[in-house]
């Protein structure tokens, strides 16, 4: 495979507890406005080392998540260099095939792709995302009987088995007329 990466997902949407696409459900309200982000720790795609970079999509999906027709904003990491940038392009947007591909096909408009700066932390289903002045969430993992809540095989995932921390925004506002938010 062309890419190799480590690292986190942030997912955060406007449906209200559990994301309903993470198991294949209709969104709430039968529309989602959300952001898949991701940071990569460590990787590289076609030998251009990609590590502590970010990619973002904000995305208006209309119905099922699986159905796909999806309109987004893609944010690449400004301080990736451009080299970085169409690396992390390539890969996110499904030319280099793999998982990746899988997630890029149920975009059917890319509105733009931008450059911002992204201030991405997660750890355990605790989480922060900024993407310059107009997009930042916070989420806060759900507790279970045993610990944090997880989803260990979710049909809405880009690494099968992974688990998935279940948390809840306590704050997301994105504020993108591109795309009407």
């Amino acid at each position: 495979m062309a890419y190799q990466l480590e690292g986190s997902l942030l997912e955060v949407c406007t449906c209200k507890v559990i994301c309903p696409c993470w198991v294949g459900e209709d969104p709430d309200g039968g529309q989602c406005d959300g952001i898949v982000a991701y940071h990569v720790a460590r990787g590289t795609v076609d030998g251009v080392d990609v590590s502590g970079h970010s990619f973002v999509l904000l995305a208006h999906i209309p119905g099922n998540v699986l159905k796909g027709n999806w309109r987004a904003v893609v944010y690449v990491d400004d301080k990736a260099s451009s080299q970085q940038k169409e690396a992390l392009l390539n890969a996110f947007t499904g030319k280099l095939g793999g998982p990746l591909a899988d997630l890029a096909q149920l975009v059917g408009e890319v509105v733009a792709v931008e450059r911002a700066p992204i201030d991405f932390r997660v750890e355990k289903g605790k989480g922060t995302l900024k993407i310059g002045d107009g997009i930042e969430a916070e989420l806060e993992p759900l507790q279970g009987a045993t610990g944090f809540t997880t989803l260990n095989d979710s049909i809405f995932s880009n690494i099968p088995g992974s688990p998935a921390y279940v948390s809840k925004a306590t704050k997301y506002r994105a504020d993108v007329h591109k795309l009407g938010f």
